[in-house]
């Protein structure tokens, strides 16, 4: 399969999508800490389902001419663990929110999850975790996650 050129829009949606998450990750922490970790997750994906279902609404309706396509004609039925995706969700508000509430604070929390997230993604490009095509590893890959790592310990240490 031939690689996509990345677009400006990606980058800018990525970052974006950074941010959200830091943000995400700083409100959780706040009602966690005034209520309870579990409380704010609940809180979290009570609104963000509600925020979806407004956003599929919206979509539906700019659309209404066209069918949802829910599983790909080629590839087959999407599993229904696919549809779980809100579980680890779940557990990352919750996990968050104690880290952020702790001796980590929000850089070192975000700075570690962002570690995990790219040490998750090379196992998985490597070994096709998740239906994902494998890949092989470059060195740089490795480089990047050290790096990553490297600064994280560097965020956590020099208490930012």
């Amino acid at each position: 399969m031939p690689a996509r050129a990345i677009r400006v829009s990606d980058w800018l949606f990525a970052l974006a999508g950074g941010v959200l998450l830091t943000l995400m990750t700083r409100f959780n922490a706040e009602l966690a800490h005034r209520t309870t970790a579990v409380y704010a997750s609940w809180a979290a994906h009570g609104v963000g389902a509600l925020v979806a279902l407004l956003l599929v609404a919206a979509v539906r309706a700019r659309h209404a001419r066209r069918e949802p396509v829910l599983d790909d004609p080629v590839r087959g039925r999407t599993p229904l663990w696919f549809r779980l995706g809100g579980v680890p969700g779940a557990c990352v508000v919750v996990l968050s929110a104690v880290t952020v509430n702790g001796p980590l604070g929000l850089s070192g929390t975000i700075a570690l999850m962002l570690t995990g997230q790219i040490v998750f993604g090379i196992a998985s490009d490597r070994f096709g975790l998740l239906r994902i095509p494998k890949r092989r590893i470059a060195p740089t890959d490795l480089a990047v996650a050290g790096l990553v790592l490297a600064g994280s310990v560097l965020v956590v240490a020099g208490g930012a």
